[in-house]
C-alpha cells in the first residue's frame, strides 16, 4: 500500500492535469495495487456476506476524476481511492463494507478509514431505519456492541430528533442520524502491515449484523416505494 499513499500524497501536492499526464505510469501502478487487493476484499467479504458475491472490482470502486460541475473547488482529481462492497454493487443503495486510502492533508488523522453502513440514503430508507430503531432498538445496540474497534459516526447528524420521533427517547441520538455508520480510522501502521487484509476482513465480519439489519430496512423501503 505504500505505493498508492505515496502517489496519493505527491498528488495531493500536485493536483492538476499537467502534473497528472506526466506521472500517469506512477497512477497506474497505484490504481493496480488498490484494485488487486479490492478483488481479495470482495472475495473476503462474501465468505461471510454471501451478498456481494460475484461483484467485480468495477462494481466496487470510483474513478480519480472529479465531478466539478457545482463544486467550488475546481482541483481535478480525487486524492484517495476507495472500494464500497455492498450487495448489487456501490450504486445499488445497499449497506455494505467501505475501505478508504486518503492523502493527508492539513494533517487529518482519519485520512486512512474503514466504514460499514449507509451513506446518503434515500430518505425512505432512512425514515425505514429510524422506525427499525423506534419499534426496537435492541437488534442494534447488539449488533454495534460485536463491532469492536468501530465507532458510531456521528458527523453531520442533526441537531434536533426530527418529527416523529420522541426527542425525550434513550436513542434519540440514532434518530438524528442521516447516515448510519461503524467507523474505524487505520493509521499508517496498520495500513503498511503485512496482513492488512486479513485485518481488514476481521474488522468488517464483526459489523456483519449491522449491515444485515440496515438492509433489511433498505429492502422493506425499496419494496414499499415500487
Amino acid at each position: 500500500m505504500e505505493r498508492v499513499t505515496g502517489f496519493l500524497s505527491l498528488l495531493s501536492h500536485n493536483n492538476n492535469k499537467e502534473w497528472f499526464d506526466a506521472h500517469k505510469s506512477q497512477y497506474k501502478e497505484a490504481l493496480e495495487v488498490f484494485q488487486d487487493f479490492t478483488a481479495e476484499l470482495i472475495n473476503g467479504i462474501a465468505t461471510f456476506d454471501k451478498a456481494v458475491s460475484g461483484l467485480s472490482v468495477k462494481d466496487c470502486t470510483f474513478r480519480i476524476y472529479r465531478d466539478l460541475r457545482f463544486s467550488p473547488d475546481k482541483t481535478p482529481y480525487k486524492t484517495y481511492m476507495g472500494a464500497h462492497v455492498c450487495p448489487g454493487g456501490k450504486k445499488s443503495g445497499f449497506a455494505g463494507y467501505y475501505f478508504h486510502i486518503g492523502a493527508a492533508v492539513n494533517d487529518w488523522s482519519g485520512h486512512h478509514f474503514m466504514s460499514s453502513g449507509l451513506y446518503q440514503a434515500h430518505p425512505s430508507v432512512v425514515k425505514s431505519v429510524r422506525d427499525d430503531i423506534l419499534y426496537d432498538a435492541t437488534p442494534y445496540l447488539n449488533a454495534i456492541a460485536l463491532a469492536e474497534g468501530f465507532e458510531i459516526d456521528f458527523g453531520g447528524c442533526l441537531k434536533r430528533v426530527p418529527a416523529g420521533y420522541p426527542s425525550d427517547s434513550p436513542f434519540e441520538h440514532f434518530f438524528r442520524l442521516k447516515d448510519f455508520l461503524l467507523a474505524r480510522y487505520m493509521d499508517d501502521a496498520f495500513l503498511f502491515d503485512k496482513n492488512l487484509l486479513k485485518n481488514v476482513l476481521s474488522g468488517f465480519e464483526k459489523t456483519y449484523n449491522f449491515v444485515e439489519l440496515l438492509n433489511r430496512s433498505v429492502t422493506y423501503a425499496n419494496t414499499s416505494r415500487n
